[in-house]
């Protein structure tokens, strides 16, 4: 083999990449966590309706169902997450009250010990739901399509609301529970979809997933707006009537699927660019069929075929940019690769090796934990603050503005996000999320009013911040060839860990006396020295990766420089 040839075989190989590479190609996400056997590592399913290129559906109509996504995650995929909001609403009309014993009962309590456990387990019991539901609703969608998932979402939120409203109706009806699963199952099946609604507009991909991402945040306001309808009603607006109203969601969503959604799915970028490149091959005008016709209608069917061909071209242009646009692209892409410094530290490998590493192993524990904070606060921060600022009026007053801010956090920190993600190396990343998530632990200790309003800012910047730096550093450390497992199966340990919250919410009450700081003070130490671990393995690691990357550009650029000093000398000699 001439040194030519090597050189050519080491270019291939940096397309291809091999077992333990450090470079990658570009692919789709798949949030499919059972790809078929014989291909284990390749996440793209052909779809029972094939995706379509975005050009062949008017501006009109995708912009349409673009703003239609956004609009039904807002109102449909994370509702609840707004229970911070809703339990004050359940305890008003008495939820669970029946729990409560005759002293409880005699003393007047607002929520007691029993009742407060069964609202909790009602909410972290859907939470669990959201998140072990996403490797079932992934897999649907990479096989079946977003209109199933939509179809089932529907489902899913009609039987949730009934559940509901039947539970408010029929006293001896416990439906609670199952009520509030269906509706976080439904909020699966909306929200997992809309992401691919970025392709009706590719060259916006960014802008419109962020803008999905702020919807699923700022869905935990429908609740608390019912809240606000509730107190302003005086309780006339009543839980039953909400959720039979509440309906009206899934009727419009599904009308929406037959009349504004296109079936399948659209194509991606990079299906987009292999178009592209074949409507910019000239050959394509040529058929084996012209040497059965004359000249003068060879030389019309071949202005037929280029004319169709160039106007193919147009459409691709016009949809994700010529080949300066996508050159600037890939240089962006590269860079954000070479920031994160340790893009395709894992690419190449099989799902289970993946997860025997550090890299997968640091990475559960943290966000395991770290969802479980998020959850117990979310569903006891009321309860920690009537204890920790000893007032009921304060307690009421930080609980609402929290359910304020943790749908408006989310969609404002959205931009500051995306620089985060492009802008700064995932050690970086990860060393902010560290502080942030201590620093939010020792904030929310402080017995002080100040303290708590702090606390709440903090929380509902960083809840938006952890999932996106987790979904980040999966693709960039695992590949996009097994990111439905991988980032599937951290999402659903998570969910099931989760469950362990009335056991928290139990130890608080009878261990510590209903004193939460013991219960903070140990979830945030275990969170700083899990999260310290994966910064001090992702530091080393990213160094080796550097090193091992610059050695194969080094010897890479020595090959070609070899080769060409040969050829040199090869067309020397010929001449």
């Amino acid at each position: 083999m001439s040194l030519i040839q090597r050189v050519s075989t080491i270019e291939q190989t940096d397309r291809e990449p091999a077992y333990g590479s450090v470079k990658s190609i570009r692919r789709v996400i798949s949030y499919d966590a059972f790809p078929p056997r014989d291909e284990p590592f390749e996440p793209v399913h052909v779809p029972i309706v094939p995706a379509v290129p975005a050009y062949k559906v008017s501006t009109s109509k995708r912009l349409a169902q673009v703003c239609f996504t956004v609009l039904a995650c807002w109102l449909a995929s994370g509702i609840v997450f707004g229970f911070a909001a809703l339990k004050p609403v359940l305890v008003s009309v008495g939820v669970y009250r029946e729990l409560c014993s005759s002293k409880e009962l005699q003393a007047g309590v607002e929520v007691c010990y029993q009742q407060d456990l069964r609202l909790n387990f009602f909410f972290a019991i859907a939470s669990t739901t959201c998140n072990v539901s996403a490797l079932a609703v992934g897999t649907i969608l990479d096989r079946y399509g977003p209109r199933l998932c939509a179809l089932l979402g529907c489902a899913s939120l009609t039987a949730g609301a009934i559940l509901m409203a039947s539970a408010f109706r029929l006293p001896d009806f416990d439906g609670f529970v199952m009520g509030n699963v269906f509706l976080a199952l439904g909020g699966t099946f909306i929200f997992l979809p809309s992401f691919q609604i970025a392709n009706a507009f590719p060259k916006y991909s960014g802008s419109i997933v962020a803008t999905v991402t702020g919807a699923f945040d700022a869905s935990a306001a429908v609740f608390l707006f019912y809240r606000i309808a509730f107190e302003t009603s005086k309780g006339a607006f009543t839980p039953e009537k909400f959720f039979f109203a509440y309906l009206a969601v899934p009727a419009l969503i599904l009308v929406a699927q037959f009349t504004v959604m296109s079936h399948g799915n659209y194509k991606s970028i990079p299906e987009l660019e292999q178009k592209q490149e074949k409507a910019r091959d000239v050959t394509k005008d040529v058929h084996s069929s012209d040497d059965e016709l004359d000249d003068r209608e060879v030389r019309r069917m071949r202005g037929r075929r280029r004319e169709h061909r160039e106007s193919k071209l147009a459409e691709l242009d016009k949809l994700i940019g010529d080949r300066r646009e996508k050159a600037r692209r890939d240089q962006q892409e590269a860079e954000r690769h070479a920031v994160s410094g340790v893009w395709g530290a894992l690419h190449g490998k099989s799902a289970s090796e993946q997860m025997l590493t550090p890299w997968f192993i640091l990475l559960t524990l943290l966000t395991v934990l770290q969802m479980l904070r998020m959850n117990y606060f979310i569903a006891t921060i009321r309860a920690q603050y009537e204890y920790m600022t000893g007032s009921e009026h304060f307690a009421r007053q930080i609980n609402a503005f929290f359910d304020i801010m943790l749908p408006v956090g989310g969609v404002a920190a959205t931009p500051a996000i995306g620089y985060l993600l492009d802008s700064v190396s995932t050690a970086a990343l990860l060393c902010i999320l560290v502080a942030l998530t201590t620093a939010i632990g020792i904030v929310g200790s402080l017995p002080f009013v100040w303290a708590a309003y702090v606390n709440v800012v903090l929380f509902c910047l960083l809840r938006p911040l952890y999932y996106s730096a987790m979904s980040d550093y999966a693709t960039k450390v695992f590949g996009f060839q097994t990111f439905g497992t991988v980032y599937g199966a951290i999402i659903c340990l998570s969910g099931l860990v989760n469950l362990f919250q009335p056991a928290i919410d139990a130890a608080t009450h009878d261990v510590f006396h209903d004193n939460p700081i013991p219960i903070n003070a140990i979830l945030t130490s275990l969170g700083f020295v899990f999260g310290l671990m994966l910064v001090m393995y992702v530091i080393v690691q990213g160094r080796r990766i550097r090193s091992l990357q610059a050695e194969q550009d080094e010897t890479a650029s020595l090959l070609v420089s070899i080769a060409e000093d040969e050829s040199e000398y090869e067309y020397s000699t010929f001449r």
